[in-house]
Order: structure tokens, then sequence, then C-alpha cells
């Protein structure tokens, strides 16, 4: 399958199938409370051989996050034997969400001293620092700790049937680390992630979010895949933009996979704007166009303005079922320093201005 610079894709046997004629699209989801009704299995399967079962999802029912994604998993299987199932794991952040971090609540965790030795605490304090409130954070510095999360993923993807792990947060705590620990974490963190891909063997998908960027240069070599998510505005700015499809392109030539998220304009969890899904309709346009612009073989489109199932995964946006056909090229930029491109496909016209935020996709 031809690259947009001329070179050819080569996928790895596992990966999900990949087609032109329709916009490629990954999903990801979850709903804390329940499992997906029959229905929403099948609705969401008619879209896409590609998606992630989120972080708590079937919690409520079935007692247990990984309960959810082998339930989902199954679900999804039998109406398409080839779908591609992720199973959703933090890097960073102790979710008590599955069976294997449900002690690591404020709670439980004093009662199992070798969990909590995984955890970062306040230099001064000693107290185990939370994120938002909820999560303790992982010490991706502690051997013994990439050691059992290593572990434990596996187990976790092996446990709900699932074909990889979707891993998010590849900063490792930086936040928490000082400057001086950069490289210490960023190395730690390649390590980690090394271990698991060979830990989870030869024939699963390890989807990597984020980790085009630098503090990730040590987990992107051994990923299969990587998530643009931009998750706020300043995320996908006109300059950003520029820079992902740059790297959607580079993640092609190294045969990987690309998936590729632009909320609602950018929406984010303290920004939440009113009035869905009529205005995720809305601003459907200009997403899609971004994506098009920068997409490469085995690149994938994610549309949401969050990550539950109420939030994007069961809208039907009928322009996403067009026929859409091959790109007939790479994109091009109107001018040297401006911030128009075009790009030809061929059952679609595409124009994007990233600075003012317009688009206009012409069906044909």
């Amino acid at each position: 399958m031809p690259i947009s610079d001329g070179s050819r894709f080569v996928p790895k046997a596992f990966y999900p199938k990949f087609s032109w004629d329709t916009t490629p699209r990954y999903f990801m989801f979850g709903d804390k409370n329940r499992v997906l009704r029959p229905e929403q299995v099948r609705f969401i399967a008619e879209q896409t051989d590609f998606l992630c079962i989120e972080k708590s999802h079937g919690m409520g029912q079935l007692g247990a996050a990984e309960l959810g994604a082998k339930h989902e998993a199954a679900a999804f299987k039998k109406i398409k034997p080839d779908m591609k199932v992720l199973f959703y794991f933090n890097a960073a952040f102790a979710w008590p969400y599955t069976s294997y971090n449900a002690n690591f609540t404020s709670q439980r965790i004093d009662k199992y001293p070798e969990l909590k030795n995984f955890l970062i605490t306040q230099p001064k304090t000693g107290e185990l620092i939370k994120r938002f409130g909820v999560a303790f954070c992982y010490d991706v510095l502690n051997p013994n700790f990439r050691d059992w999360w290593v572990k434990t993923v596996s187990i976790g993807v092996k446990n709900a049937d699932c074909d990889g792990a979707f891993i998010d947060q590849m900063h490792g705590n930086m936040m928490y680390r000082g400057k001086e620990k950069r490289q210490e974490v960023e190395k730690a963190m390649g390590q980690m992630m090394t271990a698991l891909k060979r830990e989870l063997g030869p024939d699963k998908i390890l989807l990597a979010n984020n980790a085009y960027s630098d503090d990730a240069k040590y987990v992107y070599p051994v990923s299969d895949a990587i998530m643009f998510e931009n998750y706020a505005a300043v995320k996908s700015s006109k300059e950003s933009l520029l820079s992902e499809w740059d790297e959607m392109l580079r993640n092609a030539k190294e045969g990987k996979i690309s998936v590729f998220r632009l909320g609602v304009e950018g929406t984010s969890r303290g920004n939440m704007k009113p009035h869905m899904p009529e205005l995720s309709k809305k601003k459907l346009e200009f997403a899609h166009a971004c994506y098009l612009i920068g997409a490469q073989p085995y690149s994938y489109f994610l549309y949401s303005w969050g990550w539950t199932v109420g939030t994007g995964a069961l809208v039907d946006y009928p322009e996403l079922r067009k026929p859409l056909g091959p790109p007939t090229g790479a994109y091009n930029r109107t001018s040297p320093d401006g911030w128009e491109f075009t790009r030809e496909f061929e059952h679609a016209s595409v124009w994007v201005n990233t600075k003012t935020r317009e688009a206009k996709i012409t069906w044909r």
C-alpha cells in the first residue's frame, strides 16, 4: 500500500484490517456501570475493525474492568472474528478499576506495603501523591514496580482475550521527579515498555498514547501503534497539527499504525461544551479534514468529546460512512508559510485552514 512519499507500507500480520473504502476509524470507549447492549455492539462493529475498551468499562456490572474488556472482546469477535480489541492500562496512574489494582485505594493501600512501595510520595511529608484526587502515581524508577507492571498488563491482556494493549501516559510521572530525573525516567519508561512488548509476545499490538513526543523517545521504537491524542485546543494548534502530519508519515515509513484523535475542536475535561452531540456534528468537518490531510496507510480516525460510551461512540456520523477511496498523493500546502492545505482522494477533495479552523470536504 503506497505511502504519500512514494514508499510502501508493510503491515505486520497481526495488524487490524485497513481500507480506504470509507474513513478508517478507531473506537475507544467505556461505561463504568455496565457493558454494551447487543445493538450497541453491532453499531460499533459496523464501523470499525479496531478498538480499545476503556479503563473502567463494565466494572459496576461485572466487578472488575478486565471482565468488562473480556465480555466486549467476545461480543465483538462473535460478529467480526478478525476484530482487534485492545486492553487499557495506565503507565503512570494506578486507576483502581481492575482486580489487579483494587488495592490501590486510600482505604486499602496501607495493608499492602509491597504495593505502596510502587508509588510516589511527597518528598517533605512522605504522603502518597494522588492525581485528579483519585489515582495514586506509579514510581517507574522502581525496578520491582516495572516487573510487576509488565506482568500485570500481560496477564490482563491474556485474561481479557484481547489482541494487545493500549498504554496511556508515556511521561512516567516526570512532573513529580524534577528536571534532574528526566533522562532517568525516560529510559525507565523505555525499559518497561520494551519488556511489555516482549512479554506480550510477537502477535500482540502495543499502542502507546502520544509516544511520538520527545519524552517517549525510548518507547517509540518498540511501539506498534501511536495515538495522537489532541485532548485540548492547545494540543491541536496549527503548528502542532503540521508536526503531527509529519509524525504520521514517519510512523507509516516505519510500519507503525497511527491513531489520530481530534476532539470537538479540542474540547477538554474542564471545558465541556453544551448541546452534544449536535455540536460534535457541526464541528466534525474540521477534525475530519485534519485527519485526511495527514492520513497514511494504517492511519485511523478517532472522533469524540470524551472517553465514555456516551461521548461520541454511539453517534452516527454519515460523512464517515461515505465512499472515500485512496489518496491520489501527498497533501499540498498552498503557500510556503501559509496555513491552508489541500489533498485529493478518489472520492473527496479536502481543504483546511488550520489558522482559521475552517474546512471543506467536497464529496463526489
